[in-house]
């Protein structure tokens, strides 16, 4: 009993997080190509920013969406990659039950806000192509602060109810997270006790934020293509192709990689797929959304290439 006790007492003060790999050639290999995509991420995403915040022609409702989107995934990767970075290379591997509970509830928080942000981005399309003559009607300031603002609430409050239920739980199996952050599966893994209620909640919360959300996107892109068909213009089909085209790959990269992660069996729970699921949207997709929206949408194009012509002759 006093044995069991203590083991309670250190797995609650402390975790190892294992990494995405113990070979050591590994580990240098995935520290180099982890921290380009970092800055990549981070410089991608704050170009965007920059350049929609100065363009008066990129002041609108789906732009305003692309910078929280944006906002989102610097913070999103800034929660998770240094960490990773330092635990990779260094010999202490442990972090706190502070700074384990603070990075799950960023995580999710971000994460949940990602899913809705993306879906009001489709649903913002469905209204510029399908109602084009009461656009600015239905996607006004108020409706679009209301939409981002309502995301980060209800995102931030799921998250901090997942991160009470998951930090209750006894984890006197071991203190080593076989993961590269502290997310909410490998911790049921090392859980003592049932683990059925938090599966449950994961899956409610999973559905409603997770699935509405793509749903929500689904049901916006067949409005969208069918009008699309309808249209007599080539170059109206291709424009509005090449808009939606950047989104939907976004989506569906995210959504698919969620979903796997919190929607399957606990018991079907294999730590090494769940790592390089996990790297993918935590990642690779931050790094991949500035990327996809500056080369597949012409206005950005567009943007950029006049603020560096402007730039080049002041300097002349």
């Amino acid at each position: 009993m006093i044995v069991n006790s203590m083991e309670n007492l250190t797995s609650a003060d402390r975790f190892i997080l294992l990494g995405l790999t113990s070979t050591p050639y590994l580990q240098e290999l995935c520290v180099l190509l982890i921290l380009i995509m970092y800055i990549v991420t981070i410089a991608g995403n704050l170009l965007l920013i920059i350049v929609v915040g100065t363009s008066v022609q990129l002041q609108t409702p789906m732009y305003f969406f692309l910078c929280n989107l944006s906002v989102i995934d610097i913070c999103f990767s800034s929660t998770i990659v240094p960490k990773l970075l330092i635990n990779t290379l260094a010999h202490d591997k442990s972090i706190s039950l502070f700074g384990c509970a603070s990075q799950m509830f960023f995580h999710l928080a971000l994460g949940c806000t990602e899913c809705m942000i993306l879906a009001a981005m489709a649903y913002d399309r469905y209204a510029a192509i399908c109602k084009p003559l009461h656009y600015y009607q239905v996607m006004n300031k108020r409706v679009c602060i209301c939409l981002a603002s309502g995301s980060w609430a209800v995102s931030l409050i799921n998250s901090a109810i997942h991160v009470v239920f998951t930090f209750q739980l006894p984890f006197c199996r071991s203190n080593h997270l076989n993961h590269f952050f502290c997310e909410i599966p490998p911790f049921l893994y090392i859980s003592c006790r049932d683990t059925w209620f938090n599966e449950v909640a994961t899956y409610i919360s999973a559905s409603i934020i997770g699935i509405g959300s793509l749903s929500l996107t689904l049901i916006s892109y067949v409005y969208i293509v069918l009008t699309i068909l309808n249209m007599c213009s080539a170059e109206g089909k291709m424009k509005a192709f090449s808009t939606c085209a950047s989104h939907l790959t976004v989506v569906l990269l995210y959504f698919f990689t969620i979903f796997f992660m919190y929607l399957h069996p606990h018991s079907d729970y294999y730590p090494e797929t769940s790592k390089m699921v996990s790297l993918i949207y935590t990642v690779v997709t931050p790094m991949l959304n500035p990327i996809i929206y500056s080369i597949r949408n012409v206005e950005v194009k567009s943007s950029i290439k006049n603020k560096l012509t402007i730039e080049t002759f002041k300097k002349f």
